[in-house]
């Protein structure tokens, strides 16, 4: 027996070879099949030429199979050369009733009948001339079972035990196909008699082949009247439907929702900002144990931040023209810009009153510091070219650098996330990577207003760290600039960077620029009214770490500090001059030189850049830094504020981040290449779990052992204490409390603590010695002082512990107790 290849029109040999199949049913049981329902197969050539299709001599047809309907699941096969017409014709009708043509009847007839004079050349002929028409199908009827007339609607006879014996004696069928080729059978009612069947082929010029025929329609019409009976059948409904795949039902609105919530919280920037935060919390722990009372490693200028903030985000909803005239420093004018002003964090400083939220919300807004400075440096990293692992590591050793242990009372110093941040937008605006160039393609003006935004309001941070950030900044945009100009020389062609981009900078730029400039202003007016406040080179001098600070680390380093106490002991202001950045990643940035994605000449960039802000950290100590930090001081405006240059270490720290993210983002892809060709591949999780190990080790370095101090309680007399008042004693981190107990009402206090201490109040804390007398009442009736509490907890050893009961009356002032305080009233 031959089987048709579907699709392809090729005939070829069956199983067994090429010997001749003997008949499932003896010849003489062919005409007794018939009654019941199957096609009567008769040698007569007379028969063989009723509705079917006439074999050519020429083409050597002599042979077709049959189909035995009655005996159930068998196949007749004739091999007698005299009985080869009639099966061909046979065959033929029912090829015919599967959806063949003539061309497909004559070639089964062709193709089995072929075998016996030699099955290779009817192979070889690919069926002979169905090929020209397109590789149609010949309709080859396959032996078994079949138990679905709907069957031959596929292009393909199934003979076998047809289990409905009325369906055999009486239909009609009728196929259309897509591709046109139509085949149009009439069954008649004679059961008796299947050579009265009559057979209308239509075959068009190019026929498809088998596969294209059956992806097409068929259209089963049982409506049309039988030709011996004129009854109309009934319209039944496609009945291969039922297996076809159902229809994926409409999400409803509430299953959008929650898919879209599902891919936001599995994306990598949600995932990313939650570890950053989680990680947060766990390396300032315990900052959130006791967050209304406590505040991290002292008590003073966390208290003069949490005042800032509490400060802006009050008088921004009250009255914003005041903004820099602050209820300290009474009656000083410009007091907000007496030092870093936090300015940034001024609609976190809008929820909440009085003293204890403005703890709680200092403590939030310093872990959230931490977590910021992580995601900002993983989005630098990533921007960049490196891996997720590499990223990670990269955001931690930034964020948990030993040196930074010893900033846990300088938010403003800590704040410093908005830096990579601004960087990252900005570098993902320009379609820029370390890694991979520059990608016009990849170009966003959204990102680069987004990264302008961001810088400037780290900006609006403070000074202390903005200030450099801004010079580099401008820095980057002429670098940038040059190297656009040099290119277009050097090719004659400039890269394409279009118009809103340019605009983009423009504008982005200009905002940063006018941000910068209103916030410089009331600084250059506080130095315009204390001039004495601009710093000396001595000043640089004396906070100037040595070399050895970038192997010492503070006593808030979990890990190192108590190794490191004798190296502290000999720095000369350890707070500012312990800068180890890690061990382990000064080990991962050497390795980074050697093994990194990056290329060798980035590498040889980031490691200069190392270098040179590892000098100019040093301040006065690099040559006396007439060439570093010195020429700054003297020629860069604003620079002169800046008396702490160790902090420059923030930059240093970042870029061996990024030589360390290099190498960890190499070992992963390694580690990647190595699992996938390991065989079996069990080793695979083993190597991959090994790369959290650098990780693990920046994390373990960061751990600190920071106090966390119980915040001093404030006095009843300074909840309903009018102004404008004096807090007695004064002095520069006893006023930083006093600031932050005014946070109830904000009354306008003399006393304050920042940067430098304004000569009135200097006046003021020499003078007030002696209150209650005389000179002193009248010195503070002239400010406008109002009030003055005097603290009976903190009156000894001060010349107040023998004048605080002594009567007034005769000064014409009045004196009441209030809980553990004094209160005068002027």
């Amino acid at each position: 027996m031959t089987t048709g290849q579907h699709g392809t029109g090729n005939v070829r040999p069956s199983v067994g070879g090429d010997a001749p199949l003997r008949p499932t049913n003896p010849p003489g049981t062919a005409k007794a099949n018939a009654q019941s329902g199957t096609a009567e197969t008769s040698t007569s050539a007379a028969k063989a030429s009723t509705g079917s299709v006439k074999a050519s001599a020429a083409e050597a047809t002599t042979g077709a199979t049959g189909t035995d309907g009655s005996a159930g699941d068998n196949t007749s096969t004739s091999t007698d050369d005299t009985a080869n017409i009639s099966a061909a014709s046979n065959g033929a009708t029912n090829g015919a009733a599967g959806g063949s043509t003539d061309k497909d009847a004559a070639e089964k007839a062709t193709s089995t009948g072929s075998r016996k004079a030699g099955w290779w050349k009817a192979w070889r002929r690919k069926a002979g001339t169905a090929d020209a028409a397109g590789k149609a199908d010949v309709g080859t009827a396959k032996a078994g079972s079949g138990t679905d007339a709907g069957k031959a609607a596929a292009g393909t006879v199934v003979a076998g035990s047809v289990t409905d014996a009325d369906k055999a004696k009486t239909g009609t069928t009728k196929t259309d196909t897509a591709n046109a080729d139509t085949t149009k059978v009439e069954s008649g009612t004679d059961a008796g008699d299947s050579a009265a069947t009559r057979t209308k082929t239509k075959t068009d010029a190019t026929e498809k082949s088998a596969d294209e025929k059956a992806a097409g329609e068929t259209v089963a019409d049982v409506g049309e009247k039988d030709a011996a009976d004129g009854k109309t059948k009934p319209v039944e409904a496609e009945r291969w439907n039922a297996f076809a795949s159902a229809p994926e039902p409409a999400p409803s609105r509430l299953t959008r929702a929650g898919r879209a919530v599902g891919r936001f919280v599995v994306h990598e920037w949600t995932l990313a900002s939650l570890a950053s935060v989680a990680l947060a919390v766990l390396m300032t722990w315990p900052t959130m144990r006791y967050p209304r009372y406590t505040l991290p490693q002292d008590y003073w200028d966390p208290s003069l931040q949490a005042w800032q903030m509490a400060w802006s985000g009050h008088i921004l909803l009250t009255e914003p023209a005041r903004l820099w005239q602050s209820n300290t420093f009474f009656p000083e004018l410009w007091s907000f810009a007496f030092s870093d002003t936090l300015l940034g964090y001024a609609p976190a400083g809008m929820l909440g009153s009085g003293p204890e939220d403005a703890v709680l919300r200092y403590n939030i807004m310093f872990v959230l510091a931490h977590a910021l400075a992580t995601l900002g440096a993983y989005a630098l990293a990533r921007q960049l070219g490196a891996g997720r692992i590499g990223s990670a590591v990269a955001g931690v050793a930034y964020t948990y650098a030993p040196w930074l242990l010893a900033q846990a009372g300088h938010l403003h110093v800590l704040s410093n996330g908005g830096i990579p941040l601004a960087l990252a937008m900005l570098a993902r605006g320009h379609g820029w990577s370390l890694r991979y160039g520059y990608r016009p393609e990849r170009r966003h003006d959204g990102w680069v207003y987004a990264g302008w935004l961001v810088a400037a309001w780290q900006i609006s941070l403070g000074f202390g760290i903005g200030l450099p950030f801004a010079y580099i900044l401008a820095g980057g945009v002429v670098v940038t600039a040059v190297l656009f100009v040099v290119r277009r020389l050097r090719t004659g062609r400039a890269l394409p960077f279009g118009r809103r981009l340019f605009v983009a900078d423009l504008v982005g730029g200009a905002f940063f620029a006018g941000v910068g400039l209103l916030m410089a202003y009331p600084y250059f007016k506080v130095t315009e009214l204390h001039p004495y406040a601009e710093r000396s080179i001595d000043d640089i001098r004396m906070y100037s770490p040595p070399v050895s600070g970038f192997v010492t680390a503070p006593a808030e380093s979990r890990i190192w500090g108590g190794l490191h106490e004798g190296a502290r002991g000999a720095l000369p202001w350890h707070p500012e001059m312990t800068l180890l950045p890690g061990f382990v990643l000064y080990a991962l940035a050497a390795g980074g030189l050697l093994f990194s994605v990056w290329r060798l000449r980035h590498r040889l960039l980031l490691l200069a850049g190392v270098l040179v802000t590892m000098a100019f950290a040093m301040g006065t100590r690099f040559f006396g830094g007439s060439f570093t930090y010195g020429l700054l001081f003297e020629h860069a405006p604003g620079w002169n504020a800046l008396r702490t240059p160790g902090r420059l270490m923030l930059w240093t720290t970042l870029l061996l981040a990024l030589l360390a993210a290099g190498a960890v983002t190499a070992l992963t892809d390694r580690v990647r290449e190595l699992a996938a060709q390991r065989i079996p591949s069990w080793p695979g999780p083993w190597l991959r779990l090994a790369t959290l190990l650098p990780l693990l080790l920046v994390i373990a370095e960061g751990l600190n052992a920071t106090p966390h101090q119980v915040v001093p309680t404030q006095p009843t007399a300074m909840r309903a204490a009018e102004g404008p008042l004096l807090v007695l004693p004064s002095s520069q981190n006893q006023d930083q409390h006093v600031m932050l107990w005014s946070t109830s009402g904000f009354p306008d206090v003399v006393n304050g603590g920042s940067g430098f201490t304004p000569r009135q109040l200097d006046d003021v804390r020499r003078v007030s010695q002696s209150f209650p007398d005389q000179t002193s009442v009248d010195y503070l009736r002239t400010l406008g002082v109002r009030t003055v509490v005097l603290l009976r907890g903190q009156v000894v050893g001060t010349p107040w512990e023998i004048t605080i009961d002594a009567p007034v009356e005769s000064l014409g002032i009045s004196r009441q107790d209030v809980g553990d305080a004094v209160v005068y009233r002027l």
